[in-house]
């Protein structure tokens, strides 16, 4: 369809027949403000914020539902269209606590910046119902602070449409409505799979990760402990644009110096466990192939997806590959062969680990995450948190040095780095399997078509004529989809890849809060941009994991490794 000729403030602008007033305009460089919009989402047009004044219509209408047609006239400015705006915000303000001072998002939140914007320096409905004061702690990973709600919707939206989790939903109507879980019941007894995406689709502070910062700090300055942190392969491309800097910025280098001037021991790199993970589970896969094992593997670095499993297709369990997910492989050794060789007690260790991900906070507490007891990993910090705990910690990122991660357990190959994009695990994997397969070296290494943003990619590679079929799948509601599809026998795979966040860990519920597509973007090209610039860029070209399994480990799926770098799943118990 051709596209059509609309006027925003008197200027002409040629819009896509299929957009709506809100993207036209914002295609234009026209700022419409909007807080129950969420580009991951079906539009709802709940909050009216949006709202613009359209020629020939009495009503003012919501930009973000209304379609574009041939000939609009749009203000998006006039005097009644801010008073409007300013009357919303005042009532959103009228049912909402006042503790932007000590709030997590303060200066980082869309009401407190929209309040600004129009002048909101009062609550002008004194008396208004505020929003029930109580939090809800029970989650592991995060917290759910029902008094800083503003009902827009967003999370509730994302669990149903994104995640297809349903963990969260509107309940009561008029002034007693809330968002909770089915009959009241706290998030640690909803189906709630702890991935975050409510987390970072909300607005304000209603959703916020748990604070880990003190138990970091404290670890820190115990004189007992010898403290190490890990970074995921994600963090290095997202912790700039955290701390100012542009989107994509591979802050590598600069990270690692912060961490040391905090006063960690060892500086790690998660994508060391991630080259472990290739060794495994390409290990798994083929003696799966070779054994007609249960096929398709699926990949278990996501403890969202995982969880997910348990939860709603426990039937799935013995298709999960049994291999901890990198950062718990690279703290169990940490604990064991690393400590070993530095004659330091692995209960002396405490390990911190910069995850993307709101779910590894759950993750680190799995019984069948710990060896002799002593957990893999002590504590979880988001990109978010990690950010914070650098300016708490008076360090000027942009004028630090570049500096190296610790060896042995700070060098990977650029496969470990993939695997905070979607398709990563899979790419990475292939290229080792590959050669455990055939003996052989696989010459085209790039797989283009498991690249992208696109929620389900699919390809094939031929090995010694035999046609490996593989999938990778990102947010849970493609997955559920992909998985139902592969039960009615409509689908046949021998290794599927699943991230429970869209694009994968670059969009975590621990990343910078972002709506940009572009953002998301940018992140994943600048990971494969690291790969392409790499020289080793297979996980079994690791000098320090060749050096590891000869060593300690053995050989992988040895006695050893499965001691150290495996688990189990298992069906959760029905929480209705």
């Amino acid at each position: 369809m051709a596209n059509v000729n609309i006027s925003i403030n008197g200027k002409n602008i040629e819009a896509k027949p299929d957009w709506t007033v809100l993207e036209a305009a914002r295609a234009a460089g026209i700022h419409i403000p909007t807080l129950c919009y969420y580009p991951f989402i079906s539009r709802r047009g709940a909050c009216r914020l949006c709202s613009v004044e359209l020629e020939g219509s009495p009503n003012l209408i919501a930009s973000c539902v209304y379609p574009v047609r041939e000939g609009l006239k749009i203000q998006t400015h006039s005097p009644r269209v801010l008073k409007a705006r300013k009357t919303i915000l005042e009532l959103f303000v009228a049912n909402h606590n006042y503790e932007c001072l000590v709030c997590r998002r303060n200066g980082d939140c869309q009401l407190q910046s929209l309040c600004e914007e129009y002048g909101i320096s009062e609550d002008k409905y004194k008396g208004g119902r505020k929003r029930p004061d109580y939090k809800d702690c029970s989650s592991e990973a995060y917290v759910k602070d029902h008094g800083k709600c503003i009902l827009c919707g967003r999370c509730v939206k994302v669990c149903e449409e994104l995640q297809d989790v349903h963990a969260i939903e509107f309940v009561e109507r008029g002034f007693p409505m809330e968002i909770q879980p089915a009959f009241g019941n706290k998030i640690a007894n909803s189906v709630c799979i702890d991935c975050g995406q409510c987390v970072i689709s909300c607005p304000v502070a209603a959703l916020c990760e748990k604070d880990s910062a003190e138990e970091v700090f404290n670890a820190l300055s115990d004189p007992n402990k010898y403290v190490i942190v890990q970074t995921a392969p994600a963090i290095r491309v997202t912790i700039g644009e955290a701390m100012g800097l542009k989107a994509g910025t591979v802050s590598t280098g600069k990270m690692i110096s912060g961490l040391r001037q905090l006063g960690f021991k060892q500086v790690f790199d998660t994508a060391f466990g991630a080259d472990l993970t290739v060794m495994e589970e390409a290990s798994e896969l083929v003696q799966r192939i070779e054994n007609n094992g249960k096929l398709p593997i699926m990949t278990s670095c996501s403890p969202g997806w995982t969880k997910f499993v348990e939860t709603f297709y426990p039937e799935f369990i013995p298709n999960l590959s049994s291999c901890k997910s990198p950062h718990q492989m690279l703290g169990a050794i940490a604990k064991s062969y690393f400590a070993q060789k530095n004659n330091i007690k692995p209960e002396n260790i405490f390990m911190v680990s910069v995850m993307p991900c709101t779910a590894k906070k759950f993750e680190i507490n799995r019984e069948t995450n710990k060896v002799a007891g002593i957990k893999d990993v002590d504590v979880v910090i988001t990109t978010r948190e990690l950010a914070k705990i650098l300016k708490t910690g008076g360090i000027n990122f942009a004028l630090l040095e570049d500096s190296e991660f610790d060896n042995p357990l700070g060098f990977a190959s650029s496969a470990g780095e993939i695997f905070g994009a979607s398709g990563g695990v899979l790419e990475a994997s292939l290229r080792t399997a590959y050669n455990l397969l055939t003996g052989n070296e696989l010459e085209k290494i790039d797989f283009q078509s498991v690249r992208g943003l696109s929620r389900l990619k699919e390809a094939s590679i031929d090995i010694n004529g035999k046609e490996l079929k593989v999938a990778a799948v990102s947010s849970l509601g493609e997955a559920r989809k992909l998985i139902e599809r592969i039960k009615c026998g409509e689908v046949n795979y021998d290794f599927v890849e699943v991230m429970a966040c869209p694009g994968g860990c670059i969009a975590g519920g621990g990343q910078p809060y972002t709506e940009d597509y572009e953002v998301i973007k940018a992140r994943m090209e600048s990971l494969y941009a690291i790969d392409f610039g790499k020289d080793i860029r297979k996980a079994h070209k690791n000098p320090f994991i060749m050096k590891l399994y000869e060593d300690f480990l053995g050989e992988p799926l040895s006695e050893v490794s499965h001691k150290y770098l495996h688990t189990k799943f298992k069906r959760r118990k029905d929480v209705y």
